[in-house]
């Protein structure tokens, strides 16, 4: 018996990883947001997201300075993009992988994804390999859990804009189903399809395969 439930547990771990049926993505995505992040947005989610355990970049800095001198402000600020580089030095550090790169904003940080790098090439669902780079990002993003994470889909020039930003809607609730499935709270997330707004490449045959992606885009809860 005990050799079967060994067994047993071998396979699972060795299991691919498929979405759950569409129809319960509402109930996997309840509390995520299916809006732009921009400070409008974050400064109504901040209560929601310290209400669900959340905390803030202060609050996530153990033992940080009292900062008694100098400007107020400024170390503030400082504290900020302290905590926002030491994200971005461990997501570089654990991406260097084909079709990723991590990014500065100002103070975000963003994750580049390349469809192919996390998406089946023919089928709309998580690759193998997508299984493994989101599940890397979900055990740093757990860590540092004082960042909003807004993960927006986009794809290359399509003649219909609806099909493209459903086209990119689905890649983003995918990804956010993942990571809500990966301990990754609801209450930090934004989910947006932007279609193919915003090229990073040119328009053709390998540049159409760059544009098609996914962003994630991290900022500090204040």
């Amino acid at each position: 018996m005990r050799k079967i439930l060994i067994v047993f547990l071998l396979l699972c771990g060795c299991a691919s990883y498929h979405s759950p049926e569409r129809a319960t993505w509402s109930t996997h995505l309840r509390g995520a947001s299916f809006t732009d992040m921009n400070a409008t947005s974050i400064a109504a989610k901040t209560p929601i997201y310290l209400g669900d355990g959340g905390r803030t970049v202060r609050d996530a800095i153990e033992n940080s300075p009292k900062m008694e001198y100098g400007d107020p402000e400024s170390n503030t600020a400082a504290m900020y993009v302290g905590y926002m580089s030491a994200l971005e030095s461990s997501l570089y550090d654990a991406l260097r992988r084909p079709g990723l790169s991590v990014q500065r904003a100002g103070t975000d940080v963003v994750i580049i994804m390349v469809r192919d790098a996390i998406m089946e090439l023919n089928a709309p669902d998580i690759s193998d390999v997508g299984d493994e780079n989101l599940a890397t990002i979900a055990k740093i993003l757990k860590k540092y859990d004082a960042a909003f994470v807004e993960i927006a889909g986009y794809t290359d020039s399509m003649r219909d804009a609806n099909a493209a930003r459903a086209f990119t809607l689905d890649m983003a609730q995918r990804v956010g189903v993942y990571m809500a499935l990966h301990g990754i709270k609801n209450s930090r997330m934004f989910i947006v399809g932007r279609g193919s707004a915003r090229p990073i490449a040119s328009q053709d045959e390998w540049g159409r395969l760059t544009n098609r992606r996914i962003e994630i885009r991290l900022s500090p809860v204040r």
